[in-house]
């Protein structure tokens, strides 16, 4: 299984702020199907930004793969790759995910990780697929995530 993530952001960070998180699979014959989420700035969390919904994009991804284990009838697991161009989000989950865990989500500075309330709900869906299946992260340059980026474009431009 391939998904393609991406995120973006119009208003970064700021109250009016709108973002948008695309994941893609890719099926065998060379299509896809996406799965998207609006980030508003009148939700419960914080506004949106970059790389919250970079973040977000992981979390759709994670869901969705992890959805696909209950549909699959025989020798249900996966091998699962999740390609992002966020070195940001690739960070978060493959670079500092062991010593954020271990010194209970403090990062290197003494203060808690930022996007912790996203990073966890990452982290809590990948425990969950890699009891049934390989899962790996990959950083790509933006020019290789273009049909995600596409669709997150599409929706802030709405």
């Amino acid at each position: 299984m391939q998904i393609y993530t991406d995120g973006g952001c119009r208003g970064n960070g700021r109250p009016y702020a709108r973002g948008a998180a695309a994941a893609v699979f890719m099926n065998r014959g060379g299509g896809y199907k996406a799965f998207t989420r609006v980030l508003l700035p009148d939700s419960p969390s914080p506004p949106p930004t970059s790389q919250r919904a970079e973040l977000t994009a992981i979390i759709i991804a994670l869901e969705e793969a992890n959805a696909q284990l209950g549909t699959l009838r025989t020798n249900p697991w996966l091998d699962v790759t999740i390609y992002t161009d966020s070195k940001y989000a690739f960070g978060c989950m493959t670079k500092w995910k062991d010593t954020w865990r271990m010194n209970g989500m403090i990062n290197s500075k003494g203060r808690e990780v930022v996007n912790r309330d996203l990073i966890e709900e990452a982290y809590d869906l990948e425990d969950m697929l890699n009891k049934e299946g390989d899962l790996q992260y990959e950083w790509i340059p933006r020019g290789e995530n273009q049909i995600a980026d596409e669709i997150c474009d599409q929706i802030l431009a709405d």
